[in-house]
């Protein structure tokens, strides 16, 4: 299925490779701010990634871990808090804690990459999409593919979505060993309602991002985005490789290198 959330083309309707902010862009230790969000805006990017939390009352924010310890001066876990709780949370003690409906208003050009972090994200992340009809700008993973099905069956509407661990782990590890034509209906199944495989290069002793498995994955429709780069020398790598999209917390240097090859969007120009 081709969703608008996919279409990212430059000059003459070439497409190009998707690139993706990781948490937005920060030097500065910012991740997942408003800071660091409009920062990536501001180069250029169409395309962020963040990761959603879902506080004691219902409140959804962008926000990485369980709790607010590692990368704020507040403490505890954002599920057992209140809003007002977690805004009084500073980032680097600099920033608050965004909610999805600021970041989604203020920067309506951008597409969000949102990965569900826990089970109680689930109903408030499809009421959030469906609230702002935001469909077209969102793509829904989850390490979970159970938690990734979960929100897909509360919209109305179909939204781009990426692979869970356990059905990358299956196209991983069985690609290189089915015959194609069984390898090709068993995917068809397990990959039914996603679009991407979004990857590490590697998994442990694993290399995954060969180019048998962004074969297969083409051979089935599938995109292929990569996480999380941070070399322009691996971005090159993997951008001749055939792959789709890179996320990387350097924003500014697959910039640079999308710019050198000519695959960067032109400033102004529409997706």
């Amino acid at each position: 299925m081709t969703l608008p959330y996919f279409e990212n083309t430059g000059d003459g309707g070439r497409i190009l490779p998707i690139a993706m902010a990781h948490r937005g862009f920060s030097r500065e230790g910012l991740e997942n701010s408003m800071a660091a969000f409009r920062a990536a805006s501001g180069l250029g990017y169409r395309y962020l990634e963040t990761d959603v939390h879902t506080t004691a009352d219902g409140v959804l924010h962008l926000f990485h871990d369980d709790t607010l310890d590692r990368v704020t001066d507040g403490r505890g876990k954002v599920s057992e808090l209140t809003a007002a709780q977690v805004a009084a949370a500073r980032i680097s003690g600099r920033e608050r804690v965004p909610l999805f409906d600021e970041l989604v208003t203020a920067l309506p050009a951008v597409r969000l990459n949102l990965d569900v972090k826990d089970w109680s994200s689930v109903r408030s992340l499809a009421a959030a999409i469906e609230r702002h009809r935001v469909h077209d700008r969102v793509l829904v993973t989850s390490f979970s593919d159970r938690r990734r099905r979960a929100v897909l069956e509360l919209l109305t509407r179909p939204v781009a979505a990426s692979a869970g661990l356990v059905s990358n782990a299956l196209f991983t590890l069985l690609g290189p060993v089915l015959p194609a034509p069984m390898f090709a209906r068993l995917m068809r199944h397990v990959l039914r309602d996603v679009q991407a495989l979004q990857v590490p290069v590697r998994q442990g002793p694993v290399r995954v991002a060969t180019p048998g498995f962004i074969r297969r994955a083409h051979a089935l429709g599938l995109v292929v985005h990569v996480w999380t780069i941070n070399s322009a020398d691996e971005m090159r790598r993997l951008l001749d490789l055939g792959v789709d999209g890179i996320v990387t917390d350097r924003a500014d240097l697959l910039r640079d290198v999308l710019l050198a090859r000519g695959e960067w969007p032109a400033a102004g120009g529409r997706s």
